[in-house]
């Protein structure tokens, strides 16, 4: 693997600061969107990968990581939005679209809201199904707790405890080292870097995007763990169903960070999806 620098840098759009790792070489771009509670930091490998053809651009979305964390419903209206506003600072035009997990539901809102902006999408291990409707909770009515950190004794008073907490809370090597991607240490202890804010309202203003499918026209590569942990077998037949370029494929391992568990696995089917990409637009 060729050595590729990885620039950082916050753009500044309006209100909301969001943080990016950005390869910033001429070539045609790629965006990845992490998943909840991530960090742009989990598709460090994905841009060593391809950074030496691709511009690859990996930010960290609301709510997380280094990116601003206002009060607020955290849909994916909102969060594509971010995206287009970044992508426009960025003065990119157009690019190929990956997402992970939440990551993914962001993506296929964006593409099919503002396909101009969007040449290929792939969507990783996310369903599209959901509550029918989005909660008509206001924000002061929303409860304020994160499912996973909630008893978590945060802040962590030392390295070692937040080491033995995620570890025997996670599932997974990559699960931990996701969750340890989001851990700084404050003056008040270790903390995590996502907002407990942001993760509820997220969870709680989710549901069911299958209306948005038919709206996406571009080459759309689905990738689901193995077995149905995060999408069933009936989301998955429905998905690509509705999507009408669509290619999609089961991983031979169950981890949900289907691009990190097997990467040349993945990298396979990703390298197919960017061929059919860039010849489906002339590239």
């Amino acid at each position: 693997m060729s050595y590729i620098t990885i620039h950082r840098g916050i753009a500044q759009l309006g209100k909301l600061d969001i943080f990016y790792r950005d390869t910033r070489n001429d070539a045609q771009p790629i965006l990845c969107l992490h998943g909840r509670w991530g960090r742009g930091e989990t598709w460090i490998d994905f841009m060593r990968h391809y950074g030496e053809n691709y511009r690859v651009v990996a930010p960290d979305l609301r709510g997380h990581g280094l990116s601003s964390k206002p009060i607020s419903k955290y849909t994916a209206e909102e969060m594509s939005k971010d995206m287009i506003d970044l992508l426009d600072y960025l003065h990119i035009d157009s690019v190929i679209l990956a997402g992970h997990s939440m990551g993914g539901h962001i993506a296929g809102h964006l593409t099919a809201t503002y396909p101009e902006y969007v040449k290929a999408l792939a969507i990783l291990d996310k369903s599209a199904s959901g509550p029918e409707k989005q909660s008509e909770l206001s924000l002061e009515e929303l409860e304020i707790i994160d499912p996973v950190t909630e008893h978590w004794p945060l802040p962590f008073s030392s390295l070692t405890e937040a080491q033995e907490t995620i570890r025997r809370e996670m599932d997974s090597d990559l699960s931990y080292e996701y969750f340890m991607n989001s851990l700084v240490e404050t003056a008040d202890g270790y903390v995590m870097m996502f907002s407990t804010q942001a993760i509820a309202a997220n969870i709680a203003f989710y549901s069911s995007w299958y209306s948005l499918l038919p709206d996406i026209k571009c080459p759309v590569l689905l990738v689901r763990a193995k077995g149905n942990s995060a999408v069933s077998d009936t989301d998955f037949e429905k998905m690509k169903t509705m999507i009408s370029n669509c290619t999609a494929h089961e991983m031979s391992n169950p981890d949900h960070n289907v691009h990190l568990a097997n990467k040349n696995e993945f990298y396979k089917y990703f390298d197919e999806f960017l061929e059919k990409a860039m010849s489906n637009n002339g590239i």
